[in-house]
């Protein structure tokens, strides 16, 4: 370079001046480079031998690994290295003044930070316990069991764990809401509740007493919880009313039924009554049945048969008859109230009775004139009879009487004769016993016999056993002379049977 120079100046010697100007201006610069180049050169030496000395450190911070870079030979000094401060609460595994482990990190566990509002004060904490109970008591701070706690706004047991609280190292915020005494009278039983609740409604809530709507409670149940409160509850008792069809379950504080009905708006009006009397006392889960009663009043009819009387007429032959007076029935009436209780008829009684129209009697006249006549038998002898009758004849023997034959009395008829053929069984209130009768078709014969069913206008023809002939039709009669005394006649004879006449 210094022979290129040489030879420039030799051949522009016009310009030499200024190159030999320019030439120590650069030689001045040169050296400043070169000392700076030294400098910087001994500075990068100088980290290049630290940075050879760094080693690399692990760290766990509450479970967290973190690689620390040092070239210290304690724990505290990698701590500084790595700007971490220690709180007196925090745990560090191996203690400061140790020696860097070798192969295992460095553990630290930090403490958590609390901020405990209690009983009007503010406290701030720093705990290594696992639970709010734990931290609590580690300060100090004893609880009760109704004692309530609330962790960042939010109710939580005092078992809860602290690290379900805080994900990060932020202090929690604790305030212990101590439980106030309340003490209680329900319906005569006392007791002293410890509460947080802020009415005396929620602390009955909390203590497990159901107040019902009818139950009476003073103070309110909206009060605000304040200590030494004194609460006054009267139970309602339940009851069930059963009423116009409805069920209705209600609590009163009624000491009797009327009450309960009373509370209900349920008025008795007329007859109505309950079950149990409206007087009765209320028990505990009573059911009470409303019995409505209404009374319908109506009228009936009935019927008043008319007497028959009988008048002898002597102008009238025997059993000839005639109605001097149509008998007319009477009536009479009833009111009769009848009683209805929720609907269903109960009972019916006479409320009145009268006779509204009287009967009257119907009048016949009947005869008593005899009248004796004659009657020509088929075999031509002639009879008097004094009295013809209708009747329906029957015929039996001894052996159709009733009576075994070992009977002592077998055969033997009402007036002791031998029952058979001539002797026939009659009414005795119709046919006097030992009349002479004549039966056209069977013959003379003597009423020498009854029977249990020979009555009004029947009578029983009778038959040897050998020659029984079968009889069931109507047929006249002919009551033989002499006719009894006027005393022993029966005027009036019955109209049963009565004949059913076929066309």
């Amino acid at each position: 370079m210094a022979t290129d120079a040489s030879n420039f100046m030799d051949r522009f010697p016009d310009r030499s001046l200024t190159l030999r100007r320019w030439i120590r201006g650069r030689w001045r610069f040169d050296a400043s480079t070169v000392i700076l180049l030294l400098t910087l050169s001994a500075l990068v030496a100088m980290g290049v031998g630290y940075f050879h000395a760094l080693k690399p450190i692990p760290l766990e911070i509450n479970g967290q690994a973190r690689l620390i870079w040092s070239n210290q030979t304690t724990v505290a000094g990698v701590l500084h290295d790595a700007s971490i401060t220690l709180f007196p609460e925090d745990r560090i595994t191996p203690s400061l003044h140790a020696r860097i482990p070798v192969n295992q990190p460095i553990t630290i566990r930090l403490a958590q930070p609390i901020q405990i509002q209690v009983d009007g004060n503010t406290l701030a904490w720093r705990t290594q316990s696992s639970t709010i109970y734990a931290a609590l008591k580690e300060a100090g701070i004893l609880l009760k069991t109704e004692d309530r706690i609330w962790a960042n706004g939010m109710i939580v047991e005092p078992s809860l764990a602290l690290a379900r609280i805080a994900e990060n190292p932020a202090p929690i915020s604790l305030t212990i809401q101590r439980a106030v005494p309340l003490e209680v009278n329900d319906n005569g039983a006392r007791t002293t509740l410890y509460t947080t609740a802020p009415t005396i409604g929620e602390a009955l809530r909390q203590a497990g007493l159901i107040v019902y709507l009818g139950d009476y409670v003073r103070p309110d149940l909206g009060t605000p919880i304040a200590p030494g409160w004194q609460v006054y509850i009267r139970r309602a008792r339940a009851a069930t009313i059963l009423v116009d069809g409805r069920t209705i379950r209600t609590r009163t504080l009624g000491e009797r039924v009327a009450d309960a009905l009373a509370q209900e708006e349920i008025e008795l009006a007329g007859k109505d009554y309950t079950i149990p009397a409206a007087t009765e006392k209320l028990d505990e889960n009573a059911t009470i049945q409303v019995m409505r009663v209404r009374e319908d009043f109506v009228t009936e009819s009935e019927y008043i048969a008319y007497e028959t009387l009988w008048r002898p007429d002597p102008s009238l032959e025997i059993d000839q008859r005639q109605t001097a007076q149509t008998g007319v029935p009477g009536v009479k009436k009833r009111t009769i109230r009848i009683t209805y209780e929720n609907g269903r008829e109960t009972r019916r009684t006479v409320d009145r009775e009268w006779i509204e129209a009287a009967p009257i009697p119907q009048i016949i006249h009947y005869g008593t004139k005899i009248v004796k006549r004659e009657l020509t038998l088929p075999n031509g002898t002639t009879v008097t009879y004094w009295r013809k009758l209708r009747v329906l004849a029957t015929s039996y023997t001894a052996a159709t009487s009733g009576k075994a034959r070992s009977h002592p009395e077998f055969g033997i008829t009402a007036i002791g004769m031998r029952a058979g053929f001539g002797v026939i069984a009659v009414d005795s209130k119709v046919i006097n016993l030992r009349s002479k009768v004549y039966v056209p078709g069977y013959g003379t014969a003597i009423a020498g016999d009854t029977g249990g069913s020979i009555k009004g206008r029947r009578i029983d023809l009778g038959y040897d056993e050998w020659n029984l002939a079968l009889w069931y039709k109507w047929v006249d009669i002919y009551l033989l002379d002499p006719p009894p005394a006027a005393d022993q006649i029966h005027w009036i004879i019955p109209d049963t049977p009565r004949e059913r006449l076929t066309h």
